[in-house]
């Protein structure tokens, strides 16, 4: 009877031990499988991070480069804009300094009339004169404003066109 009191204890710590290290290697299997989970997501947030900071220094780089671009078209358009008007203000000048000049020699012809036929045709021949020099002058002027608008305006619509291409590609990621 003790043989199989003792077989039978024998039989049932067996059978204990069998399922601790059943249950030990279950508790490992899952320890191992949980590791592996959290590193390999470890690894593609680190992979995710990664490309997120990646894409955000690319943009970063590519804002900067196109404000510095902004700026330079906007000092480009400066400069244009002044040359221009200073060539407009020459000009303006000079046709105002020939008008005041033509003013004062029809002022003198007149005062030098001899009659009053003499005195009427000087004055009709300056008016007709003043007037087609002020159409043809003004429309120079017209045209070299336009001009230089245009010239300013250049560089800031290349900017802006570069800037909206920019913008609106798709970002590679």
């Amino acid at each position: 009877m003790t043989t199989k009191k003792t077989s039978a204890t024998e039989a049932a710590t067996k059978q204990i031990e069998d399922a601790v290290e059943v249950g030990k290697k279950s508790v490992e299997q899952a320890m191992k499988a949980s590791t592996e989970s959290y590193e390999q997501a470890i690894s593609m947030t680190k992979e995710q991070v990664e490309k997120a900071s990646e894409a955000f220094f690319k943009s970063y780089d590519e804002a900067t480069a196109l404000n510095k671009e902004s700026i330079d078209a906007v000092v480009k358009a400066g400069e244009v804009l002044t040359k221009g008007a200073e060539t407009v203000g020459k000009a303006y000048y000079e046709f105002a300094q020939a008008s005041a000049e033509a003013s004062v020699d029809a002022t003198k012809a007149m005062m030098g009339a001899k009659t009053a036929k003499d005195f009427v045709e000087i004055q009709a021949e300056f008016a007709r004169t003043s007037f087609d020099n002020f159409l043809s002058e003004s429309t120079r002027l017209s045209e070299m404003s336009v001009k230089v608008a245009n010239e300013a305006f250049e560089p800031l619509q290349k900017q802006l066109n570069t800037s909206f291409e920019k913008a609106f590609k798709a970002p590679a990621l």
